[in-house]
């Protein structure tokens, strides 16, 4: 089992270098492209990605009692029109936000959603713990290391990367209530459709688009709509049946530090002294938010304090 374990962590960190890599693909896509089109493009090329997976997991799911309509197809639309929602929210703010920051600043602060997360699950009822505050406290800092000026001003792209993370951490709380409820591959498929063709809308909408733009950013499309998407999620699935859910979380957090490894040694990206210490404590804030649960677990003690 531990062997198994290991085997998982170490496929969950390759899964965070390549989400961490998505940031760079996502700067490159808009030197051919509107950030409406490229996520456009790249969620369709995603959602078809898993069709192969969609066909050979037949395995039926159990009724659905729940706030959806029931019935396995009603709950899949409704599912898929939720999270493709929240998601296209996320993914737009990212994408437009990315263009007027670096790529390291806006894998640290789309991370924040593991602090953001449990706070918001207060509307839930769920009581974040003592680690969950201290993480806050620590992203927040480094966040403001990182993002806000001397003259106490914020970056548009940072401060888009910041709206954008509640959005992820929404819809990291929809695809939670959904998961248990409808088929994984199915939603995750629906979801991309979902946000691919409300980007592709927007796209028609204020965007000029060219097939042959759409050719020439193949690299950056295919980067982000097979690989980040399509194959980093199937084995994320793969690696979540044996690992730990605290490891899952922890080792998933280092895709910022990925992103601004990857930012510095493809796009020359340098974050000064100023930056790094912001970005050192926004990783201990998310890292302390996660193995605080996992820690008291271990002494026996209830979580929430």
């Amino acid at each position: 089992m531990q062997a198994k374990t290991l085997k998982s962590d170490l496929l969950l960190l390759l899964i965070a270098a390549i989400w961490g890599g998505g940031f760079v693909a996502q700067r490159n896509g808009l030197e051919f492209l509107g950030p409406f089109t490229y996520n456009g493009v790249r969620f369709a090329l995603g959602s078809l990605s898993l069709s192969p997976l969609v066909l050979l997991n037949r395995r039926r799911q159990a009724p659905y009692h729940g706030a959806l309509p029931q019935g396995g197809t009603r709950a899949l639309v409704y599912g898929g029109l939720l999270a493709g929602g929240a998601l296209f929210v996320g993914a737009s703010l990212q994408q437009v936000g990315i263009a007027y920051t670096t790529a390291g600043n806006a894998g640290f602060i789309t991370g924040l959603y593991v602090v953001i997360v449990p706070i918001l699950g207060m509307f839930w009822g769920q009581r974040p713990s003592t680690g969950t505050w201290l993480g806050a406290i620590l992203a927040a800092s480094g966040l403001f290391l990182l993002s806000v000026t001397e003259h106490f001003t914020i970056g548009f792209g940072d401060l888009l990367e910041l709206i954008g993370a509640f959005f992820w951490a929404g819809h990291v709380l929809l695809i939670g209530w959904l998961s248990p409820r409808l088929d994984a591959f199915k939603l995750s498929a629906a979801q991309f459709a979902v946000c691919s063709v409300l980007s592709l809308i927007t796209a028609f909408a204020i965007e000029h688009i060219t097939l042959s733009a759409i050719l020439a950013a193949w690299r950056p499309i295919g980067y982000g709509g097979l690989i980040s998407v399509g194959f980093a999620y199937t084995m994320q699935v793969v690696a979540q049946r044996d690992a730990h859910p605290a490891h899952t979380a922890v080792i998933l957090s280092a895709e910022g530090v990925f992103a601004a490894i990857w930012g510095w040694l493809f796009l020359n990206e340098v974050l000064g002294t100023r930056g790094l210490l912001g970005c050192c404590l926004m990783l201990t804030g998310m890292l302390c938010s996660e193995l605080w649960t996992l820690v008291l677990r271990l002494k026996g003690r209830p979580s929430a304090a």
